[in-house]
């Protein structure tokens, strides 16, 4: 059993893999195109992506066709947003990408090092910042009838195409910032590399702000992008501060980068809660959330929370605190160990979870920045 392993080379067999699901999918949705297309990758995940491109409450396939806008009860519904199986499946193919991602940077001989990490943390802004210009772009179609970018190419930039879009991205990036160190054009990639994310995330900031000084479909709330960012820097220097003084232990492998990631998922949470409950206060359009478990929680708390309190605070705190102790935990649960075992797989995985969390919460706050 040990010389078949021995025989077998991990990259090419994550590759045979992929190739083999790929297949398996492409040639399911020729042969049952109803159970396998229309049932399945159009119900779970373009189906979403043609709804919320084209600004519509639900995108409907009745009989082999597309349906926008229509009872929203006929054949296959798909609304804008996550549903269960989307998510789950988006967790199972990061999770394997992650795989193939490890053995393309040990082919490369990059990725051990925290300087990865933080040269990655410009790209996770860039992302949720680009996936917000289509929301922009959704909001200008509602209001104008023109968006400002017209689908299906608004397509790359709406979950799941957005992260393939970012990841291209970010590959080149590198690709760019190793041929530049190894020509000794720089001392080090991650600097071109970080240089890179923030110049992308730059641009599609100054974007954002063109289109809302140059149309009336755009606002500024400054308080949003201020209670946000102000309210998770204290967060995680409190986190900080009292892991090293109560728990020095949960901060021992990962130094500044768990700082980053309870940073992340603290934007996260804060932007959240002030679109979803603060959102009239604050003179913001309404919010619905997106993501399964934000839902499951604003329900639950709705359930057992008195009226009178949920008046007054809300009920989409809770996420804020599931998000806090989440990404502790995860701090925590990266220790010296697991970084010697797969120093270049532990450090994507970081990488990954910061950017679960940093992703959508950049669009988040956003969004409510801009007030689309």
């Amino acid at each position: 059993m040990d010389d078949v392993s021995d025989r077998i080379d991990p990259a090419r067999a994550w590759v045979a893999v992929a190739l083999t699901v790929l297949t398996a999918l492409v040639v399911g949705a020729f042969a049952f195109p109803r159970q396998v297309y229309d049932g399945f990758l159009w119900r779970y995940f373009w189906g979403p992506v043609v709804a919320d491109g084209t600004g519509s409450a639900c995108a409907q396939r009745i009989d082999g066709r597309t349906v926008l806008d229509g009872d929203c009860l006929t054949g296959i519904v798909a609304e804008p947003g996550y549903t269960t199986v989307s998510t789950v499946s988006y967790a199972i193919v990061l999770v394997f990408a992650l795989l193939g991602v490890v053995f393309f940077l040990r082919r490369l001989d990059i990725g051990t090092g925290q300087g990865f990490f933080f040269a990655l943390f410009p790209f996770m802004l860039f992302g949720g910042a680009l996936r917000t210009v289509e929301d922009a772009s959704v909001a200008l179609l509602r209001t104008t009838g023109e968006p400002a970018i017209s689908f299906p190419l608004s397509g790359l930039f709406i979950s799941p195409f957005i992260y393939f879009t970012v990841f291209f991205v970010t590959l080149a990036a590198v690709l760019v910032s190793v041929a530049a160190a190894r020509g000794d054009l720089v001392e080090r990639y991650e600097y071109p590399l970080a240089a890179i994310g923030t110049l992308a995330f730059t641009v599609t900031i100054g974007y954002l702000g063109w289109l809302a000084a140059s149309t009336s479909v755009l606002e500024f709330h400054p308080a949003v992008a201020a209670i946000t960012l102000v309210g998770a820097t204290l967060v995680a220097a409190l986190a900080w501060i009292g892991t090293e003084r109560f728990a020095p232990e949960v901060n021992v492998a990962t130094g500044y980068m768990g700082v980053l990631v309870v940073w992340g998922h603290t934007v996260d949470g804060i932007a959240n809660v002030l679109s979803l409950d603060w959102a009239s206060e604050l003179g913001l359009p309404s919010y619905t959330p997106k993501h399964v478990v934000n839902s499951a929680i604003i329900e639950v708390t709705s359930a057992v929370q008195p009226p009178s309190v949920s008046a007054a605070i809300g009920t989409a705190w809770p996420f804020l605190l599931v998000k806090i102790g989440a990404a502790l935990f995860v701090v925590w649960v990266f220790n010296d160990e697991i970084f010697e075992e797969s120093p270049r797989y532990s450090m994507l995985l970081l990488v990954a979870i910061l950017a679960v969390g940093l992703g959508p919460g950049t669009r988040d706050f956003l969004r409510a920045t801009f007030g689309v």
